[in-house]
C-alpha cells in the first residue's frame, strides 16, 4: 500500500483537457491551478507550452524544477490574492479543486482567445467519494454561471462518470474569451474534436 494520496497516483491527463488542449494557441502560456502532480500541466508541457504550476505543495513537481518552459509557484490559493493575480494566459486548468473566491480571478487570468478548461466534482459526489462536503462540491450549473456573459462556452457537462480515474459526480467546462461577434453578432465558433 502506497502513502501518495490518490490524486497523486493519478497520471494520466483528463480526456476532457486533451479534447480542448488544441484550443489554446501555440505557444501560448498555461496556468495550471492547484496542478498537484501537474498532469495537466504537463500535457501542455509537451504540447510546447510554458506552464505556470501553482500549489501550496509541490514537492510533486520537483522533477519539473530544471525544465525550462515550467514555473513553479508554491502558494495557499485560499489565502490572499493569488500569485497570478494580473498576468493573463493562453489557457487556464483547474482539475479537482475548487475555491469559489477564485473564480474572479480565473476569468480575469485569460487573455482574449484564452480558454478556461475546469473539472471538477459536483453534488452527489458524496454518494461515490470525497469531496462530501457541500462547500466542496458545485452546484448544478455553477460552473456555466461562473463564465456567463464573460466566456463563450464551447462545451459543458454535468453527471456521473464510472470511467474516470475517481469515479463520482463531475461538472466540467470548455470556454473562450472571445465573446466579441463576428458579422452576424455570434462569437466565432470553435472545433468540438481535437
Amino acid at each position: 500500500m502506497t502513502d501518495t494520496p490518490t490524486h497523486l497516483r493519478i497520471t494520466d491527463p483528463s480526456p476532457w483537457f486533451v479534447r480542448f488542449a488544441g484550443l489554446v494557441e501555440p505557444g501560448g502560456e498555461v496556468l495550471d491551478v492547484a496542478s498537484g502532480g501537474g498532469r495537466h500541466g504537463r500535457l501542455f508541457l509537451d504540447r510546447g507550452h510554458r506552464v505556470v504550476f501553482v500549489d501550496r505543495d509541490v514537492g510533486a513537481l520537483a522533477d519539473l524544477a530544471v525544465h525550462r518552459y515550467a514555473d513553479i509557484v508554491e502558494a495557499d490559493l485560499e489565502r490572499g490574492a493569488p500569485p497570478f493575480a494580473g498576468r493573463t494566459f493562453a489557457a487556464v486548468v483547474v482539475s479537482n479543486y475548487l475555491h469559489r473566491p477564485l473564480f474572479p480571478f480565473l476569468l480575469d487570468a485569460l487573455q482574449p482567445g484564452g480558454v478556461l478548461l475546469y473539472e471538477t466534482f459536483a453534488r452527489g459526489n458524496e454518494a461515490f467519494c470525497r469531496p462530501r462536503h457541500p462547500d466542496h462540491l458545485l452546484r448544478a450549473g455553477e460552473l456555466l454561471a461562473a463564465v456567463r456573459e464573460r466566456l463563450q462556452v464551447v462545451a459543458y457537462e454535468h453527471g456521473r462518470v464510472a470511467r474516470n480515474p475517481i469515479p463520482g459526480v463531475v461538472q466540467r467546462i470548455c470556454a473562450v474569451n472571445d465573446l466579441g461577434p463576428r458579422g452576424d453578432g455570434e462569437p466565432p465558433f470553435h472545433p468540438l474534436e481535437a
